[in-house]
Parts: structure tokens; sequence; C-alpha cells
């Protein structure tokens, strides 16, 4: 018995320092990197906008949705990118994450020619690699909630790169603090996929965002 103990006892221990590990591993990369302040960030020519549902189980506005959307368009209307890349999940015909941001921003004022949409995002990892691989940007705004901007510029430091984030509004209450106790293990199974050279789901022929 209690050699059954030492090891849950161990096993738990290397699963905390794990978790505390890939969080200041993500801390630690996107240091400095990401901007709360329209007027303090520099130019970038595309926004990486990452994609979220619309809509909550209750029916109501994700405001996680919103925020991001609000996030994008005050960059692109102060000149601070050209273009806005939006990467999503686009599973069925019947949830297309990339039309429907598309939809509310040209309703903001963006120009349609100037949104570009990945509908092969299923995941931050995925949009970030496609970004550079699919849509040749070698350098990028990520637009998204800070804890999200956080992770996606620690993939993208380790994939070559050169990213910073703008940091749409935060959401507070309990879907707030769900989504942040998530986030905690995401960080983890970012780090294993960067050890292991976890590739996107889908691939495919190059479109040039000029």
């Amino acid at each position: 018995m209690k050699k059954w103990v030492k090891r849950v006892a161990w096993t738990l221990v290397l699963l905390v320092v794990g978790i505390i590990s890939c969080n200041v591993y993500v801390e630690v990369c996107s240091n400095g990197k990401t901007f709360n302040k329209v007027s303090e960030i520099p130019k970038n020519k595309v926004g990486l906008l990452l994609g979220t549902a619309k809509y909550l189980k209750n029916g109501r506005v994700n405001l996680f949705y919103s925020n991001r959307i609000n996030a994008a368009v005050q960059l692109y209307k102060a000149g601070k990118i050209e273009y806005i890349l939006v990467s999503g999940d686009n599973g069925s015909k019947y949830y297309d994450e990339p039309t429907t941001f598309k939809e509310d921003l040209i309703t903001k004022g963006v120009p349609e020619h100037k949104i570009f949409l990945d509908y092969a995002g299923f995941r931050t990892l995925d949009s970030v690699i496609r970004c550079k691989e699919i849509f040749q940007q070698e350098s990028v705004t990520i637009i998204s909630q800070q804890f999200h901007n956080e992770r996606a510029i620690a993939i993208a430091n380790a994939k070559g790169i050169e990213a910073i984030g703008f940091n749409a509004k935060d959401v507070g209450g309990s879907n707030g603090f769900k989504v942040k106790v998530r986030e905690t293990f995401a960080r983890v199974a970012m780090c294993i996929d960067l050890v292991i050279g976890k590739q996107p789901k889908f691939l495919g022929e190059k479109i040039a965002i000029n």
C-alpha cells in the first residue's frame, strides 16, 4: 500500500511540475509581446483573428467573440493592420466560424477584400502554422484575449514566426473562469504538440496575402 501511495504522490508531483513548467514557458515566450492599447502596438500587414463560436449554448452572444471582433476592427481602422486573416473551425456546413466573423467584420466597416478566411483553423496550432505555411506570413499580429494570445505567440515563436498580440477585452464571470481553467491545460497540450512536432490537420495550396 505504501508503494502505491508513493507512486500516486510522485505522479501528482510530476503533473503539477509539468503544468507549471508549460505555463511558465508560455509566459516567457510572450513576455512583452502583447498590447492592450492600439496606440502602442506596432504595425503589421496582417492581423490573425482567432476564431470562436458566436453564440453560447444558452443562445446569448459569446463575449469572447464580440470582443475579438471589436479588437480587430479597432486595429484595422487605426491603420495598425492592412488585412484580417480569420482562422477558425468550419467543421460542417452548420458550423462556420470564419464566415460568421467575416459577415460581422463587414458590418462594422471592414472592406470585404481586406478579409481572408482560413477554414481549417481547427486549433490554435493549426491557425498559427497555416498563417505561415499557407498564407505566407512571417510576421503577424494575433488578435484574441491575452491568455490566448500568449499561447499563440509561444507557438509562433517555436515555428519561426515573429508574432505580437493585441488583447481583446477579457470576459469575467463563470464563463470566463472556465475558459481560463481550460487554458491552463491547453498550454500543456501545446507543449506536447511542439515536442512531438504536431502538424495542422490540413495544409494545402498557398494563398498569398498581398
